[in-house]
């Protein structure tokens, strides 16, 4: 299908009105399809794959867009018009050219007239020959080529990996593994950019966004930098006290419980958290749930005859 090449929008296939997504997605079709290194016989598919990224460069960026839309300038990004509202020579609004008369010079008087200063004052240039300033008489100036576009990817990541800043395999676009490693800080919607990892472009390749998700744990919950945990314990342990094996994102750990304990108590493992992006660790906070035995019968024929007299509900009132 032949398509208009002074027009972004018909060289990438989309209407006017295209969403950026629309024409992002539209040029990553169109570069796959005509890529060079796909189409290495084929002059007229490179010559398109130009053409399309030179499109894409315009449509992509907000201003220039705008001004395209607005008929400022040409789909190569050059004043369309440089004369438009000068009156007399140069180009009219109708399209076409004609040379200065003396009767379009009034108003400048008898002398020598440097039309060189004009150009230079209205392009910022040394004239009608180019130089800096992008006179539209000179060398028209080459935009960088285009990157490759970049490559989403989506990490899921074990809860105690995340913890552990475990190094995380990852297979890429293009069939290739790497281990990647994560950084301090690490949560849930983290980006990391992998550079040159996206897709091929003719400035070089675009760059891989991987985003971080942390799965949930059964038994261990993230807070801030903290991991909280419910440690079930036995009622002999919670009275007589003792030591208890507690399980930890780096491994299980001894802990010594003291006599008398009460359900609730919460106590501090340090650094034994997530890593901070200091660099330090934050703690586990462990809280104590007393768990009755699942016979009750044993425990009944102990307590037979004897009543606990205090009041634990004496500070809420009631």
């Amino acid at each position: 299908m032949a398509t208009n090449s002074s027009d972004p929008y018909a060289t990438l296939g989309v209407s006017r009105n295209a969403s950026e997504k629309d024409i992002k997605s539209a040029y990553r079709t169109l570069a796959k399809e005509l890529h060079p290194d796909r189409n290495k016989d084929n002059p007229q598919a490179s010559e398109r794959f130009s053409k399309v990224t030179n499109a894409y460069d315009l449509l992509s960026d907000k201003d220039k867009r705008a001004q395209f839309d607005r008929g400022e300038i040409d789909a190569d990004g050059n004043p369309a018009n440089p004369f438009a509202g000068m009156g007399g020579g140069g180009f009219r609004p109708g399209g076409g050219q004609r040379g200065y008369r003396p009767e379009d010079m009034q108003g400048f008087g008898t002398e020598d007239v440097d039309l060189g200063d004009i150009f230079e004052g209205l392009f910022g240039g040394r004239g009608p020959r180019g130089g800096p300033g992008g006179s539209p008489f000179g060398a028209q100036q080459r935009r960088a080529p285009q990157k490759g576009a970049d490559v989403a990817y989506r990490l899921r990541v074990p809860f105690i990996d995340a913890a552990t800043l475990k190094p995380q395999r990852i297979t890429l676009a293009d069939g290739k593994t790497i281990d990647l490693k994560l950084p301090n800080g690490v949560e849930d919607g983290t980006q990391m950019r992998l550079k040159g990892k996206g897709e091929q472009g003719p400035g070089g390749p675009g760059d891989g966004l991987v985003t971080i998700a942390i799965d949930p744990h059964s038994f261990f919950k993230r807070h801030d930098d903290d991991v909280r945990f419910d440690l079930p314990i036995t009622l002999d342990e919670a009275v007589n006290g003792g030591k208890v094996r507690v399980p930890t994102v780096d491994g299980p750990v001894m802990m010594t419980l003291k006599p008398g304990t009460s359900g609730g108590t919460v106590l501090r493992l340090k650094g034994k958290g997530f890593t901070r992006k200091t660099g330090t660790r934050g703690d586990q906070l462990v809280t104590l749930e007393i768990q009755l035995p699942d016979t009750l019968d044993e425990l009944a024929k102990r307590l037979d005859g004897w009543k606990d007299e205090s009041d634990p509900r004496s500070k809420l009132g009631v």
